[in-house]
């Protein structure tokens, strides 16, 4: 009985045997919600379509919408919807249940979604503010193009220490 313990789902796969736990669809995550959480989820991907050109796709247990990089994701539980969305600056709203630092210049800010009427301002605001965000120049790259346009300094130059005069006794 040769196999493996697959990493991700825990299952035990058979030698030989085909196994992709980690793909999944929008439809697969979103398949057994109850009626009112499906209406706040459609409310959400209708929202974020309103916003741009962006790309919406399936990652593991996620929804994820993404620009360049992902700007917000859903996941969807059997209770609520947990939104992450990410932005430069801490909200702080009652809505906002938990907000972590993930980079020098991004905060992932975590709340709940339990009905379709939640899905308006100011949470549809800080969406599309995660979506503005995701366009704007990193740190990184600003700090490079604002280096380049100033002179540099000159370098000091070492001058020779003059000879100490020996004392009169």
């Amino acid at each position: 009985m040769a196999g493996r313990e697959c990493y991700h789902c825990k299952r035990w796969i058979e030698e030989g045997q085909e196994h992709d736990c980690w793909t999944t669809t929008e439809a697969a995550l979103t398949r057994d919600l109850p009626e009112d959480l499906r209406d706040a989820w459609e409310r959400v991907r209708e929202t974020a379509v309103t916003f741009g050109s962006q790309r919406i796709y399936a990652s593991h247990k996620s929804i994820m919408f993404s620009r360049q990089s992902c700007y917000f994701f859903v996941r969807p539980k059997s209770k609520f919807l947990e939104l992450c969305f990410f932005l430069g600056r801490e909200v702080k709203a009652p809505q906002v249940r938990r907000v972590d630092r993930t980079s020098k210049t991004k905060l992932a800010h975590m709340l709940r979604i339990t009905h379709r009427d939640e899905v308006e301002a100011p949470i549809t605001d800080w969406l599309r503010e995660a979506y503005a965000f995701s366009d704007a120049p990193s740190s990184k790259t600003a700090k490079q193009s604002t280096s380049s346009s100033r002179p540099k300094p000159k370098a000091k130059t070492k001058t020779k220490a003059k000879p100490k005069r020996a004392r009169r006794a």
